[in-house]
């Protein structure tokens, strides 16, 4: 499975990662030195709902930006009195 949002197709970016040593120079030290530099990913924060769409009942993997923004339609929930 992707990590991909089906709403919008937001996805993960790319970054770096800075390790640092020393006590910074606001803090009484002599500076901050860096030690490494390495890449890493940033993901989106997807989540698994059930989404209406074309009038059917699919699972997605939808980003909670789009969850918030009101992009997707969730199933009405059933209910006792509908069995």
């Amino acid at each position: 499975m992707s990590k991909r949002c089906d709403i919008c197709g937001k996805k993960a970016i790319t970054g770096t990662s800075i390790a640092r040593r020393g006590l910074p120079k606001k803090k009484g030290g002599v500076g901050l030195k860096t030690t490494g530099i390495t890449k890493r990913k940033f993901y989106p924060n997807l989540q698994p709902r059930k989404v209406v769409v074309h009038g059917k009942i699919k699972k997605a993997l939808v980003c909670t930006r789009c969850i918030k923004s009101g992009k997707i339609t969730l199933p009405l929930k059933k209910t006792s009195s509908d069995n």
